[in-house]
């Protein structure tokens, strides 16, 4: 195998291994967790370097979550076991003699692959991708009339979520936010609500939810999921 073919594996081992980590960033999202906390987190899985901080356990707070952790970590390292004795074995048939006159064909793949992630990081073109990846999460996660939640952070043992109140759920229906018993029952805290239509204004006590409304809150993320019985979603809308 002669060093053209060495690099041009090379390229596509790059370009595989970005395709890869977008589309586990890409279940991250779909499970609730946001964008740039999905890609360092699974950064860290795949490689296996164990840098860790206070967001690594967004990964903990849901089992499906868990479950794709699990994944990404032993794909990562199959991956990455794999792709090491494959360059072992490619540079080591190498013959020297090759080496002059193959090496400037070998940037051409390089090439291609830097154009490729360079054309990616056009906003428009990212911002296309994004859509076209909602709109499927969309139909795969949740119902257009189902309630919503999008993980907005990640506090100590507890969240700041944004909740989109298609339908009010039964228990909360007509109900001051001071007859809820979100507080005093269930620990959540309303800190702001916007109307649709509206701009987002602090909760009150006589703050009554409305459909369509979004809600900031903060508390514990299964519990506010089930409370508002609220699907997740990949990224903000």
């Amino acid at each position: 195998m002669n060093i053209y073919l060495a690099f041009s594996l090379f390229a596509l081992v790059i370009l595989g291994y970005w395709v890869i980590s977008e589309l586990f960033a890409m279940l991250f999202r779909f499970t609730g967790l946001p964008d740039e906390k999905a890609r360092f987190q699974v950064i860290s899985l795949l490689t296996g370097c164990g840098f860790t901080t206070h967001e690594s356990e967004l990964l903990l707070t849901t089992k499906s979550r868990r479950r794709l952790a699990r994944i990404t970590m032993l794909f990562g390292y199959v991956f990455n076991i794999t792709i090491v004795s494959a360059f072992i074995n490619v540079f080591f048939s190498l013959k020297i003699s090759e080496l002059a006159a193959d090496l400037i064909s070998s940037l051409i793949p390089l090439l291609v692959i830097l154009f490729i992630l360079t054309f990616m990081r056009v906003p428009a073109v990212r911002a296309w991708g994004d859509r076209l990846i909602e709109q499927l999460a969309g139909r795969i996660i949740h119902r257009d009339t189902a309630n919503s939640i999008w993980l907005m952070d990640y506090i100590g043992q507890d969240s700041i979520a944004q909740v989109t109140l298609n339908e009010v759920p039964e228990d909360l229906h007509n109900k001051p936010l001071s007859e809820s018993g979100l507080k005093t029952e269930h620990n959540i805290l309303v800190m702001l609500v916007e109307p649709l239509g509206g701009k987002a204004e602090p909760a009150s006590a006589r703050t009554v939810f409305q459909p369509g409304d979004k809600l900031t809150v903060f508390g514990d993320y299964a519990t506010i999921s089930r409370i508002f019985h609220a699907r997740e979603r990949f990224s903000e809308q």
